[in-house]
């Protein structure tokens, strides 16, 4: 389960690469993990969620700062612990925000942490970086809610490629930053999203040396 990644970019670099405006967003660059702030690129209304401008059918997507980690459902065995990660886009928990396009969001990284088989010399388990082959910076897939902090969560599936040759049981749902679904998950109705969810078609990945602190 990815629970790390890096985004080495400061924001204007990273609103660029995503055809966004980057606003106010603060982000220099450094590590993602959960329970802590990152930027998402989000196609939605300023602010808070609602539906877009009936004359404008196309909104350009704006950087924002979101929370990773969504508060669980009030029944959950531990409702103070946030959720991270999202594996199954059929759950009512979720299915409402999938199929509105205000909700969905790209999560800008330059590589990303997956863990694999096996471990190393002290026991610890080993992990791998991971980025998009030929890109400096890569978008994966996630949903975020409004909550009194608004959250995102990343979306997964099960690993393939050389993240399932290392050992790793999940992968993020990757996609190039401009690409074509890219703008179907921002813009395009559940139908088109949801191939993406479902059955994704990942770009090549491959391993890089650990980011620097």
């Amino acid at each position: 389960m990815p629970r790390l990644y890096r985004l080495d970019a400061p924001a204007a670099n990273i609103a660029d690469a995503f055809g966004a405006h980057s606003g106010r967003d603060p982000w220099k660059g450094g590590y993602v993990a959960p329970d802590n702030f990152a930027p998402v690129i989000t196609a939605g209304r300023d602010y808070i969620a609602g539906p877009r401008p009936s004359n404008r059918a196309f909104v350009q997507p704006r950087m924002v700062p979101r929370l990773w980690g969504v508060m669980p459902p009030p029944k959950a065995d531990n409702p103070a612990r946030r959720i991270a990660t999202l594996r199954n886009p059929d759950s009512p928990f979720w299915i409402g925000h999938l199929r509105n396009s205000e909700f969905r969001c790209l999560l800008p990284a330059t590589a990303v942490m997956v863990w694999g088989a096996g471990t190393d010399y002290e026991g610890r388990r080993l992990k791998h970086w991971l980025a998009l082959e030929g890109a400096a910076i890569f978008a994966m897939l996630g949903v975020w809610k409004d909550e009194d902090v608004p959250a995102f969560a990343l979306l997964t599936t099960n690993a393939r490629g050389l993240s399932r040759k290392l050992g790793a049981a999940t992968m993020p749902l990757v996609v190039p930053p401009q690409s074509r679904e890219a703008q179907a998950w921002l813009h395009g109705g559940w139908d088109a999203a949801q191939e993406l969810a479902r059955a994704p078609i990942q770009p090549p990945l491959v391993e890089i040396s650990a980011p620097s602190a």
